[in-house]
């Protein structure tokens, strides 16, 4: 590489060329006024303005053109737009959306104040902003006195049990029966159903069971404790983790020691599902698999028992279970029939698109979509729920939505999932 290290020669700038003088100007004589004449001004023409060189209509929003704004102190009137009739003050833009407070939801101009409160809590809470959604509630309930609040009032106790504060809804009750003059609801559990009969209790679990609320089998458990038969329905209890999994199998290890009565119903599904999901080999999920070996110490024969309990101690490297001849009172496995034949939903509902619920809607005569287990349902899964309702609707098919707590119940009716099927929203 070659450096240069001499400087360029400066260019030089080019030369201007010589200014010419101009020709000079002709001489011209002005006529002489007299010192006394009169200065005369000639007035400018008039300029004329049309609204006809204007576009027809301006975009709404759009701020008018002006040179100059109004002189303080000045009357002014009401600005209106061009092609906007000044008597109604909006255009058929206006007419047909409008700002809406829920998430640009089309509503109409005269809206009731109660529904658009209403509306922004549960879109607050299907979004997951419980703490925004209390916050309304709280202030909202002070807006409406006496009855006019009732909504709100249910929304906010609804709230409480799913954020599991039991104090703080009890000191609402109080409240919500002073001002309402009515009836608080009673404290509901997620997730199953208890019901007496004659000999003992009928606990039926349901949905998808998570370590995030283990009511259901802290349920279990008391009743466990208590006298008489138990009949535990799993008949409509589509899974659960690992955490439900081992508390549910301890639960039913110590009642089968014990010689404790207990009717296991429509565990068949569940126990389907455990041994087709654990493979020999992975050691993972060791809970869900000492579930799996306590149905099948139930409810299979023997050689599927000694199989699958191989390869538990095989995949962990632990000691086999080995099989037990059960009482009579713990080992029948139930004739008993499920509570009913509802399709059961629980949990947290977020992103679904309800995929396997059209198999269900097409079998059944009449639909009955059970919402008691559900806490949340998101927008998104409410929409592709009215989609999935929409061509059995149209078709004659009578759908119930049965049980959906009020926060999810009003979001179902924002959606317009109560064109689509009959919600019937629990008495208090």
């Amino acid at each position: 590489m070659v450096f240069s290290f001499f400087k360029k020669p400066p260019q030089k700038m080019p030369e201007r060329s010589a200014a010419r003088p101009r020709a000079p100007l002709p001489d011209v004589k002005l006529p002489e006024r007299p010192a006394d004449a009169p200065v005369r001004i000639e007035p400018l023409p008039d300029l004329e303005f049309s609204l006809e060189t204007l576009p027809p209509k301006m975009p709404v929003g759009q701020p008018l053109a002006s040179s100059a704004g109004p002189e303080k102190g000045a009357d002014r009137g009401p600005e209106t737009l061009p092609g906007i009739d000044p008597e109604f003050g909006v255009d058929d833009f206006d007419d047909e959306f409008t700002e809406s407070s829920v998430m640009a939801i089309n509503v109409e101009h005269d809206i009731d104040p109660l529904q658009a409160d209403v509306e922004q809590v549960v879109v607050l809470f299907a979004n997951g902003q419980d703490a925004a959604a209390r916050s309304l509630l709280e202030g909202f309930i002070r807006a409406y006195p006496g009855s006019e609040g009732k909504r709100l009032w249910l929304l906010l106790l609804d709230l409480l049990q799913i954020l599991g504060e039991r104090a703080e809804f009890d000191r609402c009750c109080v409240e919500f029966a002073e001002r309402c003059e009515t009836s608080p609801p009673s404290w509901r559990e997620h997730g199953f159903k208890v019901r007496s009969t004659a000999t003992g209790g009928v606990l039926a679990l349901q949905g998808v069971l998570t370590g995030d609320d283990l009511r259901p089998i802290e349920q279990l458990k008391r009743l466990l404790g208590q006298s008489g038969e138990l009949l535990l329905d799993c008949s409509k209890l589509v899974g659960c983790d690992d955490i439900v999994a081992g508390v549910l199998a301890e639960c039913l290890i110590a009642v089968r020691r014990a010689g404790k009565p207990l009717r296991l119903v429509g565990a068949e599904s569940l126990q389907q599902r455990l041994d087709e999901r654990l493979k020999p080999g992975n050691p993972e999920h060791e809970a869900s698999w000492r579930l799996l070996l306590e149905l099948l110490q139930r409810q299979a024969p023997q050689a599927h028992f000694e199989e699958r309990a191989v390869d538990y101690a095989v995949t962990f490297e632990l000691s086999p279970p080995s099989w037990e001849t059960l009482p009579k009172s713990v080992s029948q496995p139930g004739a008993t029939s499920p509570l009913d034949d509802a399709c059961y939903l629980s949990g947290e509902l977020k992103n679904q698109r309800f995929e396997d619920l059209s198999k269900y809607l097409a079998s059944h005569e009449v639909a009955i979509l059970d919402f008691s287990g559900v806490l949340r349902l998101d927008f998104f899964s409410a929409g592709q729920l009215v989609n999935r309702l929409v061509p059995f609707k149209a078709a004659g098919k009578d759908i119930v939505i049965r049980s959906p707590n009020h926060l999810v119940a009003e979001l179902m009716a924002v959606v317009g999932l109560n064109k689509q099927a009959r919600i019937i929203v629990p008495k208090s």
